[in-house]
């Protein structure tokens, strides 16, 4: 059973992520933590978000930790609210980018990191024997409660004080994608006096990153243009990442966002060690830029995660991935979509130049991501997939320094994703779909 993925326990609500399960990891984890610990316990606004929270809570409850009911609220909210509250964990049901159907589970410490995979080994393990859990007596159940108001007006408060008097007055564009930034995002940049337009807040489940959103930046890329905004801000359902827009319609992604903050940073010396966190994901483009200004980037494997796990390690000031996510560690200790937008905002307002001019020496190579469907998971594509390393070592060939190939399987999702940049488009696509078709023809042979 794998149950924790790159971002957290994730599945199809009622069907592979069901209430029983969730009461599981509830018992499982709050098994783990210190006696009369409290957990922040929040939630995006899926429909099945009520349904897991409710499992969630007689599980924790029934290993004697108390709940601290946050509501809906973003998970670097929740990120923030676990020291800001004096809990020990903080436990977010949200799947992020996925659509409604989908929902999940994740566990952060302390800090408002994830819990390290070796505790989520350890949470697993529970799940899989809970005859073998603790079962604290009748007196010393856990209690619930209501924190909602409270945490969302700390949280509020804690972004105001960063940014308060420092962001001009621009015009902005905010996707919230019917998620849990519906309340806080435009709350904030009202806040800070900036003219707001809100698309796609309404707090219905079914509609949470529709065609909207992180995932559909086309989505706000017209509303900038139609409404002549300054930077549009299109968060995804849980708001820990950002995709925004510039003035002119172009969107502006993960890559060009850490291009923007770390020259930034690098100019008022807040850059640590003169480096950026990325994953393998990240375009050429952005490190090619970022030598010129004698910045390092340095790669991680996929996953904000592994990102944030670096950045710890050396104290590094900033990083993300090209989908959005961006730590700002002396702020943060894990991606906020909200957090960044500001930032950003904070960035133009000091150079007095527009998101367009900040972005511009970035020259994004052409990238083609291919997602493969599985019918079944794949551990080492190396060895189940004949052929596709002797493709991809003729294709590295050929492409040369310039050039790069990521296969690697989805965590969160039954793909298995193909990525190949270069200069030349037509090169990659094709060295691109013939991996692909590589993939569905191991695929079909293994259901002959």
């Amino acid at each position: 059973m794998a149950l924790f993925g790159t971002d957290g326990a994730r599945g199809v609500a009622n069907h592979e992520l069901t209430a029983e399960l969730a009461m599981r990891i509830g018992q499982a984890s709050g098994a783990l933590l210190p006696k009369n610990s409290k957990v922040v316990l929040a939630r995006d606004t899926r429909i099945s978000g009520e349904m897991l929270e409710a499992a969630l809570t007689a599980g924790l409850t029934a290993q004697g930790v108390h709940v601290l009911m946050a509501g809906v609220i973003p998970t670097p909210a929740l990120a923030f609210l676990i020291d800001a509250l004096e809990a020990q964990a903080g436990v977010m049901i949200s799947a992020s980018h996925n659509p409604p159907e989908y929902n999940g589970i994740k566990l952060l410490d302390r800090g408002g990191r994830k819990w390290p995979a070796k505790r989520e080994d350890e949470v697993e393990a529970g799940v899989l024997s809970p005859s073998a859990l603790p079962m604290p007596s009748a007196a010393t159940i856990g209690r619930v409660h209501h924190v909602e108001n409270e945490a969302a007006a700390q949280y509020l408060a804690h972004l105001k004080g960063l940014f308060g008097s420092q962001i001009r007055s621009f015009k902005v564009v905010a996707d919230v994608a019917h998620g849990a930034a519906i309340s806080t995002a435009p709350a904030i940049l009202r806040a800070l006096g900036l003219r707001v337009v809100v698309l796609n807040a309404e707090p219905d489940g079914s509609l949470i990153n529709q065609n909207c959103g992180a995932t559909h930046p086309e989505v706000i890329q017209n509303a900038v243009l139609e409404h002549q905004a300054d930077i549009g801000l299109s968060f995804d359902g849980d708001a820990d990442r950002l995709i925004a827009v510039d003035e002119t319609g172009h969107i502006v992604d993960g890559d060009e966002i850490l291009y923007a903050l770390a020259t930034g940073l690098k100019r008022r010396g807040q850059l640590k060690k003169n480096t950026v966190v990325a994953t393998v994901m990240s375009n050429l483009g952005l490190e090619r830029a970022l030598e010129k200004e004698g910045i390092i980037l340095e790669r991680t494997p996929v996953g904000d995660r592994w990102v944030a796990e670096r950045m710890r390690q050396e104290h590094f000031s900033l990083g993300g991935e090209q989908s959005g996510h961006v730590i700002l560690s002396q702020w943060a200790a894990t991606g906020d979509g909200v957090l960044t937008g500001l930032a950003l905002l904070a960035e133009m307002s000091r150079q007095r130049r527009p998101l367009s001019a900040l972005v511009a020496p970035v020259e994004r190579y052409p990238q083609i991501l291919h997602n493969v469907r599985l019918s079944h998971a794949v551990g080492n594509w190396q060895e189940e997939i004949a052929h596709l390393s002797e493709l991809v070592a003729e294709a590295q060939n050929e492409l040369g320094a310039e050039g790069r190939i990521v296969i690697r399987p989805s965590g969160t999702e039954p793909l298995l994703r193909i990525m190949l940049e270069g200069r030349d488009a037509s090169q990659i696509r094709h060295w691109a779909d013939r991996m692909a078709a590589v993939v569905n023809d191991a695929l079909q042979s293994a259901k002959a």
